[in-house]
């Protein structure tokens, strides 16, 4: 459920959980009418929410649809305005690449956080994993961080080499995960 989110630019946090259903309480195991989904908090003086949908379309095959529910292709606006800005930047890609985008946009209802193991998972499943301990002593903490978004993006193989050297002092990283880090973005 994670993606590169986490280390673009003016995003705050990302967590992952389930929105778009009407099943109480949504789990991974019994997760009902729910779509997995990234929920992405962003400064909008940093990044725009056009910005943001950019992003989105080039992260996923937006002209497939997977027939689940828990696994479809969605964007989850919260307001008119939001709307909006989500129809026209799929009608305009779907002009300019001449394909039909069968990505769903509905209203975010609600939106519930998937178990802890989820959360940050490409992280915790990395060579960086010795970090969380020692800077998260409440799993609340890492979910919620900005240095553990990024971290997150970084494990997964994602951003830059000049990304990484502009903010490596802000990640909160010693020696060893430094490293890491470099190694993750190839240098």
């Amino acid at each position: 459920m994670e993606s590169q989110f986490g280390i673009i630019e003016g995003v705050i946090r990302t967590r992952v959980g389930y929105a778009g259903g009407n099943t109480d309480s949504p789990t991974y195991r019994s997760i009902g009418d729910h779509t997995e989904t990234v929920q992405v908090d962003f400064d909008p003086k940093e990044i725009t929410y056009r910005q943001v949908l950019e992003i989105f379309w080039k992260s996923h095959s937006y002209t497939q649809q997977t027939g689940m529910t828990q696994y479809k292709n969605a964007i989850f606006y919260h307001n008119d305005e939001q709307r909006r800005e989500a129809m026209a930047s799929k009608d305009a890609l779907e002009q300019n690449a001449g394909k039909t985008v069968r990505t769903d946009i509905v209203p975010l209802k609600a939106f519930t956080l998937a178990e802890d193991y989820h959360q940050k998972y490409l992280l915790k499943h990395s060579a960086l994993k010795h970090l969380l301990d020692k800077f998260y002593t409440r799993h609340a903490d890492l979910v919620d961080s900005t240095a553990a978004a990024r971290l997150n993006g970084y494990a997964g193989q994602n951003g830059t080499k000049a990304q990484l050297l502009r903010e490596i002092q802000s990640l909160g990283v010693n020696e060893e995960g430094i490293k890491v880090l470099k190694k993750l973005v190839g240098e």
